[in-house]
C-alpha cells in the first residue's frame, strides 16, 4: 500500500505541474483516488470468487479427459471448448493453448496433461467443466494414468481417416479399467479422406461399441463441438462425494514457483478446503496453512473456497509442498486415511546425466530437482564415473521422455547436460545373498551394468518383457512379422480389425523395443502402421555383461548387459565404433570386447609411424636395418609402460550414440 501510494503522488504531481500545489491540498484527490483503486480490486476479486464457484454444487460438476492416439486431435478439440465456454477467443493466436510448454509447440506433440476449469450453461443451469488434455505418446501415458483418477468420464477421440490405432485400444482399456464413462468421437470428418462408415465399424470390431453412440466432430472447423459438449454433460455423471465429510484430496500434478514454492493440483474427494485452512500431508503429519487457492481456467484465478468434486491449485508456502500421489487431509484425520491415489510408475529406460563441465554440477543439480518435481515420471538417484565426473542416473518411461526432458532442462533451466547411451533394467537372482553385502534380497534389480555382481554369484537373469500392439495394414503384414521376429518376439493371436487392417500382438524384449523399433515399423510399413506396449513384467534370460578392453585395461562406462544372441553383433560394432573415434597413439592400441575372459571381437588402431630411413638415400641395407630395429625396441617399450589416455569427449561421442 506505501509503494502504490508513493506511485499515485508521483502520478499525481506528473499531472499537476503547478509547484505551488502542496501536498495538503493534494492529499484529498490522492486519498480518492486510492479509494477507487482499492474498490476495483476488492470487487474484480469478488466476480473472480464469484464466477469461480457461482452457486456450483456437486450435481453440476463434470470431471473428463480427452484421451486418443497421437495426432488425432486432442489439443485442438480443447481450443474449440475453451472458445465455446468464452475461456479464450477465437483466433489463430489462440491456437494450442493448452500446449504452455516451447517443446510442446517445437515438436508438434502433447507432453504434460494440463487442466483447465470451465464454465458453462445448459438447459438455464451453470455448470463447471473441469477439462484435462492428455498426451497420446506411450512414453507419456503416466499423465493419462494419473489424469484418469481425477475424472469420471473420458472423450475417446478416433481420426475418420486413420480409425481405430494401437494408442486408441490402450486408452480404452484404461478407461475401463477404472470404470470410465467413454464417449466415442469421430474427429476430422472434415477431411477429403474421411471414412465415418468405415471408423463405426471398427469401433464396433475392436470395442464392441454401438455406431449410433459415437459422435462426428471437426475440431478444427468447430463442427459438432456443442452437441459434444451436451454430451458431456448429459452422459459423464457428476462425482460421487460427499461435501459435509472431512477434507481429502489426493495429488495429480505438482510444479515450482520461484516465489510461491511448489503448488499442487489437487482433486478434492470430500469436504472443503479454503484459504487459511490447516490442512496436513499424508506423508508428513506436520500442519500446514493453505495460502493459495485457484482454478486453472488454464490460467490461475484465485478463490477463497473449493469443495469436494473439483480439480484446484493448492499452494501452502514455500515450505508446505508435496508430491505426486500424496494425499492432503483436514487436520482432524488420522494419518492411516486412505483415498485414491496415482500408480506408482515402472520405468522403461534409464541413462546417466552429468554436466558438460563439474563446475555446472550445482546449476544443472537444481535443474534436475526442479523438473522432476513437474515430471512426477523420472526416478533421479545420484551416481559417478571415471570419466565424466559426479551425475546422476534417471529412469524414464521411454527414449522421446528421455530426449523431451533433457530438451527441456535446456530450454527452461539453461542447463547442459551429455546423455550416456540409455539401458533398460534387469533383475538378476543372486546365490548367497547374505554373503553379498550391497545386495538385502534374493531378487535385485540392475540399473547399471557396473553393479552387476560376478557371474559366480547369480543364480539366475531375468529381463523386462513388453506386449506389442501393432495396428498394421494387412498388406505389411509380412515384414512386420519379419521384423518382431528379428527382434526375438513371441507372436499372440491376431485379430482384424477389419478387411483392410489388422491388430498383432507380440511378447518381445523391452531392449528391443526402446532403442529404434517404432522408427524401423514405420519405415517398413510407410508409416501406417500403429505401435503401442505395456509391462509384461520379468521373464528368464541368457544374459552375459559385456566389457570394453583397451591395451588390456577395462573401461567401466562402456559395459553393457547384452542377450547371448545379440553378443557377437553388439561387439563388432562397438569395437569397430571405438576404433573410429578414439585418436590415434604413439603406440598400437588393442580394443577388445571381452564376456567372462573371452574375446569375441577386436579392432586394433594403428600408431603413428615415424619414417626413420628418410635420410638414407644409399649405402649398405644394414644401416636401414639397424635403424628399424631401434625404432622396434623404442616402441616396445613405450608399449610396456604407456597409459592410454582416452580424451573424455570420445566417451561423450561413444555413450551417446
Amino acid at each position: 500500500m506505501i509503494f502504490n501510494f508513493a506511485i499515485l503522488l508521483k502520478l499525481h504531481f506528473g499531472v499537476n505541474n503547478n509547484r505551488d500545489q502542496t501536498l495538503h491540498t493534494a492529499l484529498p484527490q490522492i486519498l480518492s483516488r486510492i479509494c477507487y483503486v482499492v474498490s476495483r480490486l476488492v470487487i474484480r476479486r469478488s466476480n473472480s470468487s464469484d464466477a469461480a464457484n457461482d452457486n456450483i454444487t456437486v450435481n453440476r460438476i463434470r470431471n473428463f479427459s480427452i484421451v486418443a492416439h497421437v495426432d488425432h486431435g486432442k489439443s485442438t478439440l480443447a481450443d474449440r471448448l475453451l472458445e465455446l465456454t468464452g475461456t479464450i477467443k477465437p483466433g489463430v493466436e489462440n491456437a494450442q493453448v493448452l500446449d504452455q510448454l516451447q517443446v510442446e509447440r517445437e515438436r508438434g506433440i502433447t507432453v504434460k496433461a494440463v487442466t483447465a476449469s470451465l464454465n458453462y450453461t445448459y438447459n438455464n443451469e451453470k455448470y463447471l467443466l473441469n477439462l484435462i488434455d492428455t498426451p497420446g505418446h506411450v512414453d507419456f501415458s503416466n499423465e493419462v494414468v494419473r489424469s484418469v483418477t481425477a475424472c469420471q468420464g473420458v472423450i475417446m477421440l478416433v481420426d475418420a481417416n486413420e480409425g481405430v490405432q494401437a494408442q486408441t485400444v490402450a486408452v480404452h482399456s484404461l478407461a475401463k479399467r477404472n470404470n470410465l464413462i467413454i464417449i466415442p468421437t469421430m474427429n476430422k470428418v472434415d477431411l477429403p479422406r474421411a471414412d465415418p462408415d468405415k471408423v463405426k465399424a471398427q469401433l464396433q470390431s475392436v470395442f464392441k461399441i454401438d455406431p449410433e453412440d459415437v459422435l462426428s466432430i471437426s475440431a478444427k472447423k468447430g463442427w459438432g463441438v456443442k452437441e459434444l459438449l451436451e454430451a458431456v454433460i448429459t452422459r459423464i455423471p457428476p462425482p460421487s462425494v460427499d461435501t459435509e465429510a472431512h477434507f481429502k484430496a489426493h495429488i495429480i500434478d505438482t510444479w515450482h514457483d520461484k516465489y510461491r514454492g511448489v503448488l499442487c493440483l489437487a482433486y478434492i474427494h470430500s469436504g472443503r478446503i479454503q484459504v487459511g485452512q490447516a490442512v496436513k500431508w499424508k506423508s508428513d503429519s506436520k500442519l500446514h496453512q493453505v495460502k493459495f487457492l485457484a482454478m486453472l481456467r488454464p490460467n490461475e484465478e484465485p478463490i477463497e473456497e473449493a469443495i469436494a468434486g473439483q480439480v484446484v491449485m493448492v499452494g501452502c508456502g514455500p515450505r508446505g509442498g508435496g508430491s505426486v500421489g500424496d494425499q492432503l487431509l483436514a487436520k482432524e484425520l488420522a494419518d492411516n486415511e486412505d483415498v485414491v491415489t496415482v500408480p506408482p510408475v515402472k520405468h522403461m529406460v534409464y541413462a546417466g546425466i552429468f554436466p558438460a563441465d563439474q563446475s555446472q554440477h550445482p546449476q544443472l543439480s537444481d535443474a534436475i530437482k526442479k523438473l522432476a518435481l513437474n515430471d512426477y515420471a523420472v526416478a533421479v538417484t545420484p551416481d559417478s564415473s571415471p570419466a565424466l565426473g559426479q551425475g546422476w542416473r534417471i529412469g524414464f518411461l521411454g527414449l522421446l521422455h528421455l530426449e523431451v526432458f533433457t530438451q527441456r532442462l535446456l530450454q527452461e533451466y539453461k542447463a547442459e547436460a551429455i546423455l550416456t547411451a540409455p539401458s533398460v533394467p534387469y533383475k538378476i537372482k543372486v546365490k548367497g545373498a547374505k554373503a553379498i553385502k550391497q545386495y538385502k534380497g534374493e531378487e535385485v534389480i540392475i540399473t547399471n551394468p557396473l553393479l552387476l555382481p560376478d557371474p559366480k554369484n547369480i543364480a539366475e537373469y531375468y529381463e523386462p518383457f513388453v506386449i506389442g500392439t501393432i495396428i498394421t495394414p494387412v498388406e505389411y503384414i509380412g515384414a512386420v512379422t519379419s521384423l518382431c521376429i528379428d527382434r526375438r518376439g513371441k507372436p499372440l493371436p491376431a485379430n482384424a480389425v477389419d478387411d483392410k487392417m489388422t491388430m498383432m500382438q507380440y511378447i518381445m524384449p523391452l531392449s528391443e523395443v526402446v532403442i529404434d523399433f517404432h522408427d524401423t515399423l514405420k519405415s517398413i510399413t510407410s508409416g501406417f502402421a500403429s505401435f503401442d506396449y505395456q509391462d509384461y513384467g520379468f521373464h528368464p534370460s541368457p544374459l552375459v555383461r559385456m566389457d570394453i578392453l583397451i591395451n588390456g585395461i577395462l573401461v567401466d562406462e562402456l559395459s553393457t548387459i547384452v542377450h547371448t544372441s545379440r553378443l557377437e553383433y553388439n561387439a563388432r560394432r562397438l569395437t569397430e565404433k571405438l576404433k573410429e573415434m578414439i585418436p590415434r597413439q604413439m603406440v598400437q592400441v588393442a580394443i577388445q570386447a571381452v564376456v567372462g575372459g573371452k574375446v569375441f571381437a577386436r579392432e586394433t588402431l594403428k600408431a603413428y609411424r615415424k619414417d626413420v630411413t628418410a635420410k638414407l638415400y644409399g649405402g649398405d641395407v644394414t644401416r636401414r636395418k639397424k635403424l628399424l630395429k631401434q625404432q622396434a625396441e623404442g616402441k616396445k617399450k613405450m608399449r610396456s609402460v604407456a597409459n592410454i589416455r582416452i580424451p573424455r569427449d570420445t566417451f561423450i561421442d561413444v555413450l551417446k550414440r
